[in-house]
């Protein structure tokens, strides 16, 4: 009984090793630089969160104007006026943080909904492609080395492109849902 366990257990091991393992390899970093999908989310958020930026950086300019104003007058102004000044400019600096501690906030966390949907569409995308071309395996992050006819990445960016643009023409945007 032994016997034949040990020879069927030594023909599965090779036939296995006999059989054709189809390996892949993807390059999720670049994917996420030139994808049109993580393109048009780079968009999105620019667009969302310049004018809020813009507002922050005008801001602390009119801070610093005070101040150099302060450093200026300050010889000239009465005890009280330059108190008054130093209490503002303090003021000021503490509502321009906390809005700054709002933006990053605000800004990371549309960002991270950002990336999510552009993760899930580029997996998507792997998958499909895995199983279109029969693949049994494909690698991602923590490969060391990987020749260029294991890599995929060209044609998950191509078929990113084709569902962006296919996106594009029906009036979507592009990784969105209608």
């Amino acid at each position: 009984m032994k016997r034949l366990l040990l020879i069927l257990l030594i023909g599965f091991c090779s036939a296995a090793v006999g059989a054709e393992l189809k390996v892949g390899f993807v390059n999720t970093d670049k994917i996420l630089e030139e994808s049109p999908q993580a393109k048009a989310a780079d968009e999105r958020l620019k667009k969302e969160f310049t004018a809020r930026d813009k507002k922050l950086i005008e801001t602390r300019k009119e801070i610093r104007t005070l101040e150099e104003k302060l450093a200026k007058d300050a010889a000239v102004m009465s005890e009280t006026e330059r108190m008054k000044a130093e209490r503002d400019i303090i003021s000021r600096k503490r509502d321009v943080k906390r809005a700054q501690d709002e933006f990053d906030d605000d800004f990371n966390l549309r960002r991270n909904e950002e990336l999510s949907k552009v993760r899930k569409t580029v997996f998507d995308a792997i998958v499909a492609l895995a199983k279109q071309d029969s693949f049994d395996l494909i690698l991602s992050g923590g490969v060391v080395f990987a020749a260029e006819r294991v890599d995929i990445t060209d044609k998950v960016l191509e078929r990113l492109k084709s569902s962006a643009a296919g996106g594009a023409a029906s009036g979507g945007t592009a990784g969105s849902k209608p």
